[in-house]
Formats: structure tokens, sequence, C-alpha cells
């Protein structure tokens, strides 16, 4: 009997033993599935892009339409809120001006600014404010110049003398405290152009509307005008960073319109020389709005993009509102995804009923793009 009992004990432990090393077994595979099915592909870092969301001249004392802000405030408080609410929030938020009507007075851009900082400010608005998101903005020509008519041709846009300080004043806030910027006695009219790094990620900010003073030639001094060297030289100086595999140039107007380049009011003078080098440095990317639209170009067929993100809520050819984004993903992939909601008729009318979705997605390859955007061929654009 006692034989029989030991037996019985040596078996019961053996079973014990297999199933827990068959427990054993069935965790440590539980965790190489866990493993297995991890997202190659998700997100190390992203971050969303926007432009242009004043209201037209004729809303501009429409209380239902805005505030003091000029800007359209239900599209704006939208986007805000629904980007805030990402499961995966952006790490930067970026507005590439146009953010106020103004373009009138130093008054008129001081009173507005001050109300678009109130609305951004104001929990119950804006969900990005308090959300974790670095918020980093630049002036479009709205917050930079003047409107007026002195019988030039093709041009009725004039710099805005005081802007400059006006913007440091009220946006500062949204400039990175590391970033680096034009020295030197170009300084006081350049400082709103500025670079930083996040990760390994270098950003090269244009105000493509950089003051200017008036002289024999221009009596009125010129729009569009950029720090082109320090541009450029930032951008070779960040290619040539081991630290730093990827480089992105955003402000407010674009090159390439409707995939023509633009060197006029639509566009950049400078194009012609900034251009050439950011695809020589590789930059993956101009990041503009000013064009009432979302375009994304590939110029030349391969190399830099051009994308255009100026359908937040001014009116124009836009058929849709929202905002763009782009994920640098872990595999190496750099995802480009526009989101918005269709734009109401008229372009302020609240669209609760029409959801936001994805209207355009790709990856940002530097060979020729197998994902062409070509919408913006079918409708002519609005840039103002």
């Amino acid at each position: 009997m006692i034989k029989y009992f030991s037996l019985l004990l040596i078996i019961t432990g053996l079973l014990i033993s297999c199933r827990s090393k068959e427990n054993s077994n069935t965790t440590l595979l539980t965790k190489k599935e866990g493993l297995k099915i991890t997202p190659k592909d998700s997100v190390r870092f992203s971050f969303t892009f926007l432009g242009c969301n004043r209201v037209d001249r004729h809303q501009q004392h429409d209380a239902a339409v805005t505030n003091g802000s000029t800007a359209n405030l239900e599209p704006l408080k939208r986007i805000w809120k629904e980007i805030a609410a990402l499961e995966r929030k952006p790490d930067l938020f970026f507005f590439l001006g146009d953010m106020v009507l103004a373009e009138s007075t130093t008054e008129n851009l001081e009173s507005q600014l001050k109300a678009w900082n109130k609305l951004y400010n104001n929990k119950d608005f804006s969900g990005i404010s308090d959300s974790g998101v670095e918020m980093v903005a630049v002036p479009g020509n709205h917050e930079m110049l003047y409107w007026h008519d002195y019988n030039v041709p093709n041009h009725d846009e004039w710099p805005l003398e005081g802007a400059t300080q006006i913007w440091m004043n009220q946006m500062s806030d949204y400039m990175p405290d590391d970033r680096d910027h034009v020295i030197g006695m170009d300084s006081i009219n350049n400082q709103m152009t500025f670079s930083f790094v996040r990760e390994n990620i270098g950003f090269v900010l244009m105000n493509t509307d950089t003051y200017n003073s008036s002289t024999k030639e221009n009596p009125y001094g010129l729009e569009g005008q950029i720090p082109t060297p320090w541009i450029v030289n930032k951008v070779t100086e960040y290619q040539e960073n081991p630290a730093i595999d990827h480089v992105f140039v955003l402000g407010h107007k674009p090159y390439y319109v409707s995939g023509k380049p633009e060197t006029g009011h639509a566009g950049i003078p400078e194009g012609p020389v900034l251009w050439p080098k950011l695809k020589e440095n590789r930059v993956v990317a101009m990041l503009s709005a000013h064009v009432h639209d979302y375009q994304r170009m590939q110029p030349g067929g391969d190399g830099t993009y051009q994308i255009i993100a100026g359908n937040s809520g001014s009116p124009g050819s836009a058929t849709f509102f929202g905002y763009s984004k782009i994920d640098m993903m872990t595999d190496g992939r750099i995802k480009l995804t526009a989101i918005g909601f269709d734009k109401g008729d008229p372009y302020y009318k609240p669209m609760p009923n029409s959801p936001s979705t994805i209207r355009d997605q790709t990856d940002l390859t530097w060979s020729k793009n197998k994902n062409p955007y070509v919408d913006y061929l079918l409708e002519s654009s609005t840039a103002k």
C-alpha cells in the first residue's frame, strides 16, 4: 500500500510538473505572439499643419460667424477639437498664417491677434491649448501686408510697417525658445524666419512676407520677400548633420500652385532660387497655405513635395475644410494624411452632419509617387 501511494505521488508530481511547463510555454508563446502583432508601422513622431482660417471682409462684423479675431469660428473650433481628440496626438501643430483678416492697419492687426489669442487660450473653445501639443505659428500676407491700389500693375498688397513688432508682441509664445534665427543687421526684420529640431527632424519656418523698406525702384516696398541665403544655409546645415534624417520647410506662401511655379502674389518671387536648393538637399516637402485649397504635388515627378493646406476656413476653391497630418513611422515611412469635412454653403455654415474623413493619404517617397493627387487640376484656385 505504501508503495502504491508513493507511486501515485510520483505520477501526480510529474503531471503537475508537465502542466506547469505547459503553462509556462503557453505564457512564452503568448508573449512571442504579442511581439509578432506589435505594429511595425507605429507612429514615432507626428505633426499637423494648416493655414487660412480668416473670414472674408463681408463677414468681419457678423457675430454669428466670427468675433474680434476675424477667425471663422465654427471650423476652427471643430478642427482644434478633433486634433486634440486624436488617439495619438501630434507632437507639433503648425499654423501657417492668415489666421486673422487684418491686411489694413497695425491697429486692426493688433486687435485681431489679441482676440485670436483669447480664443486659443479659451479651454471651452480650443482643445489644443491644454492638450500638450506644441503650437508653432508663422504669419501670412494678411498679418504682414496692407491692401491699397497704387495703380501698380499686378500689385495691390504692400509691406505694413510695424507689423513685425506686433506679431512678435502678440505671437512670440508660438515660436520655440530653442529656435535658431537670423542674426546681425537683418535680424529685426527677419526674426519671424527661424528653425528648430525635434528628434531627428529639422524644421525651417519662413516668413514669406518679410518686411522691406521702400526704395526708389519700389516706393511702396515689395511683398513676398524671404531671407533666402539664411534659409538655404540652414537647410544645407541640417542635411549635413548626421543626427538629422529629415528636413521640412514651412511658410505661408507656396512656390508651386496647381502644378506650376508661381513668383507673383500667389507664390514666392525667390522660388526659382530656393526650390532647386530644397531638392538638392533632399528636403522632404515645402508645407504651405495661402491658396484656399488642399493640393499635393511632386514637381518634376520625383523628390521634394509641395503640399498646400490652406483649407481651414477661408472662402475659396476648397471643397472640404480640415487639417493635414504627417506621421513619421517606425519603419521609416513618412505618411501624409489630409482629413476634412465638407465645406458649407456659405463657407461659414456649420456642417455637423458631414463627418471628418480621410480625403488624401500617401507615403511621401523620394522617387515618383505612385499615388498622385490631382484634384487641384479640376478647379481654379484662389489665393488672397
